[in-house]
């Protein structure tokens, strides 16, 4: 040995740049340079590697006292931990920046999801009355079934109101859907405007803020009408100075003079709500006696909200509700309940009178995606940080041989984790900026990232979670290991345990992916089903639009002419759309029927010729028709409902039903009136072209774009002063399915991250086993292997980490796939394929990610193999 380089001159050397305060982070690094570029060496003999311990071990007490000098100082320590960790990011350029991508695209999805839960979570929550604030809800005992609905007696709220000390305020309202669009004459104007009826209480219950007039008077007389800002700058160019101002409001054949009372701010992008004006219940009650509609405790049609007492009981409350309707009718079979109306967004599905899931499953579902897409990334950190260890076991060694203990070491490990998910944040809110505006296209909402106090404090603690998870594992197993054992040259042995741990967070990365990707696919299976699914009409270029002006009053003279427009098939009227929940009646009685027996049926109310414009196919008997005369006696059922009647030759049978006997002249095909989450109920279509609120139009194919012209043309001669405003039948059924479409491109995208991130952990590993096993590469080249055999062995422990990951995803995804589908009435069948795609497709990725790097490995030349260190 050298006698200038001896143990203690070469400390005394070191020592000397130790005792600098301002060098002291260069020592530590010269010191891991030096046994880098020879303790590190295999060819490095036993002596050569004793010189070097004995060396650090000399320096050992001076470093001790140097070590706890500095750690004293808390602002030295962090900026060596930082110098270090900018150390190894640029030693391990690969690791670094695969760990970079992996966790600023998880953090990315995770704040996605995060931004849309709160959303969701937040939806109704503004009114300052949410805590006691409910709506009334209706359980109905049918003869097979309980079902729950929103639908109540006209004059609940106000009996309600008078009759429960616990009740502070109660208002019914007409939910907006119902009539479309309103009329509204101003001048010599004419505006489009969907509308409601409410109580005189309903602005002082829901905070609606209003920027003119006041709650207490906003709709306190029969011609009041409240406006929202944007309707008030639409008519009077203005939103200022508007109360007071007239107008008449037109809807089928009513017409009422009305004055401006409030206007209210335009409704929040978080509110259920979708309205822009709200008129006074005298006038509905007022439309309701004109119109002849029978009001009476067993006719249920509008909504009931109540604002509760302070410190009441809702459970008591709903005990002492429960029997209400049947109190003042003893037939009933309806039992009420109140529910918190900021859930019913979340949870509005009930099955056997108890709320069972809705939109919170979705809820539930991203936010379990987002924590198992940030799982995978750390996983990715944990299994490239444990696979490199044997290069940074030496580092581990050096700080040890100084004088750090293992707290000191692993609070570095863990400042380099969470200094990479710092860097890995700034990416993903780089990332969430750019994708923010599609990611909003793609759920209907209006998200942008307002960096309020909750957000930060959210993004703070999932980065910060992010970083201690994913940085936990490697600080404690590289800190556990021996200084003497590794400094004398000692080699890492992976024990059985670490190596089936590693093993198994790979296995558990691609699960996660093959369930993503069965998921998407059952999801993308069953929307197409659904848009393409025979429903026993032509939803297909049929148009529809509001009766109103010249057509109410001259309705067979328009709808003769449309019918003359070339490129028209047919047209008539219906009360309401076809898609969607109808009128319903339990007062159905016809000869043989048990009286106990208590069926819903619901109603449907045309016009001559709607049957035929739909294409609804008949099975029996015929269609309205004017050749047959006073054709409003007769009636049409479908399948449905003769077979719950339990009919025999049903034609020309007497059935009674809203106070009328009624014929029975056809029976009709059973078709999807509701959505596919609904089967098919019994169904009575009733001839009544008067209270026909809506025209459809069955165009012919090919040629909707002129037709849609001559319409319009044809419109506007007419019906002067009214716009000829149009919606598709299709689009309207579509729209049904808007939660299901979104789930299917969200899943498809996180389910694509996922995949990505769990491939780069796959390619990173790959990598350093590929680099580990060059010289055996090498040897096994010169000995004659081929290089697909050696690519062979370098992917066969992937392949079957993979498939072991295939056979756990699969009975996992078709448990989950397969309750999802519960939800509808009518659904795709499971098949095989659907799984065993996923499952290949999952493995063709493998085997391309790792394949790509195995394949380079293996066509290295053997020399640079051996030569390899």
């Amino acid at each position: 040995m050298n006698k200038t380089n001896t143990p203690p001159r070469l400390a005394g050397k070191l020592l000397l740049k130790l005792l600098r305060d301002d060098l002291a982070e260069e020592v530590l690094g010269d010191l891991e340079e030096k046994f880098y570029l020879t303790a590190e060496r295999k060819s490095l003999s036993k002596a050569r590697r004793n010189y070097w311990y004995q060396t650090l071990h000399y320096l050992r007490p001076f470093a001790i006292r140097k070590t706890q000098s500095t750690n004293s100082n808390i602002t030295t320590m962090f900026k060596h931990n930082l110098l270090l960790s900018f150390r190894n990011f640029k030693k391990y350029k690969s690791s670094f920046f695969i760990n970079l991508v992996g966790l600023s695209t998880g953090l990315a999805c995770a704040l996605l999801i995060y931004l849309w839960v709160n959303d969701e979570l937040h939806v109704d929550k503004f009114h300052k009355n949410d805590g006691r604030l409910y709506q009334v809800m209706m359980n109905h005992q049918m003869t097979n079934e309980l079902t729950t609905g929103p639908s109540t007696p006209d004059f609940l709220a106000e009996n309600m109101l008078k009759e429960f000390p616990e009740i502070e305020m109660a208002t019914g309202v007409t939910p907006s859907e119902w009539f479309g669009n309103f009329t509204l004459v101003q001048g010599s104007n004419f505006f489009k405007a969907t509308g409601q009826f409410a109580e005189k209480d309903y602005f002082k219950m829901f905070s609606f803020p209003l920027i003119e007039g006041n709650a207490e008077q906003a709709l306190d007389g029969i011609g009041s009408i409240a406006i929202s800002k944007d309707l008030a700058e639409k008519i009077f160019k203005t939103a200022e100075n508007v109360v007071g101002k007239t107008m008449e409001v037109q809807i089928i054949n009513f017409k009422y003079p009305v004055a401006v009372t409030a206007v209210f701010e335009n409704l929040p992008t978080n509110s259920t709500e979708h309205f822009d004006m709200v008129l006074n219940w005298k006038m509905w009650q007022n439309m309701s006696d004109l119109a002849g509609r029978q009001v009476n405790w067993g006719n249920h049609g509008p909504n009931t909200y109540l604002v509760l007492k302070e410190g009441t009981n809702i459970d008591e409350f709903n005990k002492k509700i429960a029997g209400y309707i049947k109190s003042k009718r003893e037939t009933s079979t309806v039992t009420l309940f109140a529910a918190k109306y900021s859930d019913r967004y979340l949870h509005g599905s009930y099955e056997n009178g108890v709320q069972a899931g809705g939109r919170i499953e979705y809820v539930r579902l991203f936010s379990i995606i987002a924590i198992f897409i940030l799982l995978i990334a750390c996983i990715n950190f944990m299994n490239l940080s444990t696979a490199k260890a044997s290069r940074r076991v030496k580092e581990v060694g050096v700080k040890k041989a100084i004088g750090a203990d293992r707290k000191s070491l692993i609070f570095q490990y863990l400042n380099e984790s969470i200094l990479l998910t710092l860097f890995s944040l700034v990416v993903a809110l780089l990332l969430v900026l750019l994708v923010l505006p599609q990611f909003n296209d793609i759920t209907g909402k209006q998200l942008s990232l307002n960096f309020d106090l909750s957000l930060v404090a959210m993004i703070l603690v999932i980065t910060f979670a992010t970083g201690l998870l994913s940085g936990s594992y490697p600080a404690l197993y590289l800190s556990k290991f021996n200084a003497a054992f590794v400094l004398k040259g000692g080699r890492i042995s992976t024990s059985v345990g670490q190596l089936w741990a590693r093993k198994g967070l790979v296995v558990f990365q691609f699960a996660m992916s093959v369930i993503l990707i069965v998921s998407v696919v059952v999801v993308y299976q069953q929307v197409n089903y659904v848009q393409s699914k025979n429903l026993g009409y032509s939803k297909e270029n049929v148009i529809h639009f509001d009766k109103e002006g010249k057509v109410v009053e001259n309705q067979d003279a328009f709808l003769a002419e449309i019918r003359n427009i070339p490129g028209v098939v047919n047209a008539s009227t219906i009360q309401s759309i076809v898609v969607g929940s109808q009128n319903s009646t339990q007062g159905v009685v016809w000869e043989g029927k048990n009286p106990e027996d208590n069926i819903r049926f619901e109603v449907v109310t045309v016009n001559y010729e709607e049957i035929e414009t739909l294409g609804i196919q008949m099975l029996e008997g015929r269609s309205f028709s004017r050749e047959f005369g006073a054709d409003e006696e007769g009636v049409i059922f479908n399948e449905s409902a003769i077979k719950v009647m339990g009919m025999e030759a049903p034609l020309g049978k007497t059935v009674n039903f809203w106070g009328g006997d009624k014929r029975i002249i056809g029976i009709v095909k059973d078709f999807h009136f509701e959505s596919l989450h609904q089967k098919v109920n019994p169904l009575v279509i009733r001839l009544e072209p008067g209270k026909t609120l809506k025209v459809m139009v069955k165009l012919e194919a090919g040629k909707e774009k002129e037709t849609l012209e001559r319409l319009e043309a044809f419109y506007g001669e007419f019906n002067p002063g009214y716009s000829f405003e149009y919606s598709f039948l299709d689009q309207d059924y579509q729209a049904q399915y808007v939660a299901e479409q979104r789930v299917s491109s969200l899943s498809k995208y996180f389910a694509g991250f996922a995949i990505l991130i769990s491939c780069l952990g796959l390619f990173g590993l790959a990598s350093f086993t590929a680099e580990r096993r060059l010289k055996e590469i090498g040897i096994r080249k010169i000995l004659g292997s081929s290089v697909w055999s050696i690519v062979w062995l370098l992917t066969s422990d992937f392949t079957k980490m993979v498939g072991a990951a295939i056979l756990i995803a699969l009975p996992i995804s078709y448990y989950l796939t397969s309750n999802w589908l519960q939800d509808f009435a009518y659904s795709i069948e499971l098949t095989i394929w659907y799984f065993a795609g996923a499952g290949i497709a999952a493995m063709i990725i493998a085997w391309v990610t790792v394949g790509v790097q195995t394949l380079r490995a293996a066509r290295v030349n053997p020399a640079d193999c051996l030569r390899y260190e």
